[in-house]
């Protein structure tokens, strides 16, 4: 999975993380539901940062975040009441602040970016949704990013093309469910 990753990461040149999730989302091994959209969501947001002109190793962050992520185990959303989108885009946030911040700011910052993704996902009733969670968490990153280290990455419309896989979509109910 980190291979196939790090391929798409890799040769991408968009500024948009939203562009990279879908693309990293359309990947053979990428379910409906599944820890691999820990894995995805900060390797989308990192790729566009780089693009945009955040200054990190790219490989070794993305290397780095795969690690770190296939630790968060499925279903954390049930069983630790905290989203593995949400956490990946503090894992993401920790990476770019590490080089920018002491130290004593790092935790900070990656605690404000995962509070503000779950403050999100916590938003929609019925059942999880890991694309919903995704899209929502790279939103709030691009904010945050532009917010605290003046990158702007690109952001559009996000229209989910994964809702007709997905029995339990909110359909109409969510912001990204436009058919």
């Amino acid at each position: 999975m980190q291979n196939a990753i790090l391929e798409v990461c890799m040769n991408e040149t968009s500024k948009n993380p939203l562009y990279v999730l879908d693309r990293l989302m359309a990947l053979p091994f990428c379910r409906v539901h599944g820890p691999e959209h820990h894995l995805l969501v900060g390797s989308a947001l990192l790729t566009a940062y780089s693009n945009a002109g955040g200054k990190i190793e790219l490989e070794k962050s993305i290397k780095d975040l795969c690690t770190r992520a296939s630790v968060v185990p499925a279903g954390t959303c049930r069983f630790w009441g905290a989203c593995g989108a949400g956490i990946s885009s503090g894992m993401f946030m920790a990476a770019i602040a590490n080089a920018a911040y002491p130290i004593s700011e790092v935790a900070k910052i990656a605690h404000r970016m995962t509070s503000l993704s779950l403050a999100d996902i916590s938003l929609y009733d019925g059942p999880v949704c890991c694309k919903r969670s995704s899209y929502l968490s790279i939103l709030k990153a691009i904010d945050l990013v532009k917010e605290q280290f003046g990158i702007e990455m690109e952001k559009s419309e996000v229209v989910c093309p994964f809702s007709a896989q997905y029995n339990n979509c909110l359909k109409e109910k969510c912001p990204f469910n436009k058919q």
